[in-house]
């Protein structure tokens, strides 16, 4: 007995948007392929749906589609960048932060350029000596605003299908019983003994393995991620 969404090549755009938006994890990622195939039908009735949507959530499904909106250069993209400039998704800064460039470089899949502002995003969350010297110690991370680190990892989880961003890489770690040996591979970020090399060999794009972005420099070893990781607010959104 069959269950969860069944899809057939009769199914209008109006029930696959519909099934998309309500299935399980698994169901939903089963359908990205007829999305895509049907991206065309389904553009005129996305930016209705996504009106009746929570902008504060970090659904991926709502991500999915804003990307298959703009992937058409045409006036439905032209719209879209119109009635959001900033982006569709809120994210709240304690720090007067501005994440549009982010979640613009994040929608379009432009993932090198969105870890670059990642990166930068959080030197500023630690404050002018980090930006000053171009790097975070561990122990300026529990000051870092939870607006901020909240807002950025939604944006990475809602414009990467729910395979990217810091609280995916915490329950990672956490189905590796925190073994931080056992993590680097399962990230791409270690082969062997060799670590990955920055930024050429690195998979910038959505097929890279699951939690594979945002970077940290585990060359100082493995404190500022245990310390961004251990960050309360994602702490809640690791075992939320």
């Amino acid at each position: 007995m069959l269950s969860g969404p069944q899809v057939t090549a009769s199914t209008t755009p109006e029930a696959l948007l519909e099934r998309f938006q309500s299935a399980s994890l698994r169901q939903r990622r089963s359908l990205v392929v007829q999305l895509e195939q049907q991206a065309d039908e389904l553009r005129p009735l996305i930016a209705d749906h996504l009106a009746g949507l929570d902008a504060t959530g970090d659904d991926w499904a709502a991500g999915l589609l804003i990307q298959l909106l703009v992937a058409a250069k045409d006036g439905y993209s032209d719209r879209y960048w119109a009635t959001y400039p900033s982006g569709w998704l809120a994210t709240p800064s304690a720090q007067g932060i501005d994440y549009a460039p982010l979640q613009r470089a994040l929608i379009l899949q432009q993932f090198e350029e969105a870890d670059r502002l990642t990166s930068a995003m959080l030197r500023q969350l630690a404050g002018a000596e980090a930006e000053r010297r171009g790097y975070v110690y561990y122990s300026e991370v529990p000051r870092m605003a939870s607006a901020d680190l909240e807002s950025l990892d939604r944006l990475w989880v809602s414009f990467s299908r729910g395979r990217f961003g810091f609280s995916v890489q915490g329950r990672l770690l956490r189905g590796c019983n925190g073994r931080w040996e056992q993590l680097w591979p399962r990230l791409g970020w270690k082969q062997g003994s060799r670590w990955t090399r920055y930024p050429g060999s690195f998979q910038w794009s959505i097929d890279a393995p699951e939690g594979h972005m945002p970077l940290v420099n585990q060359l100082r070893g493995v404190r500022l991620m245990d310390a961004l990781l251990q960050h309360p607010v994602l702490q809640q959104r690791i075992h939320g």
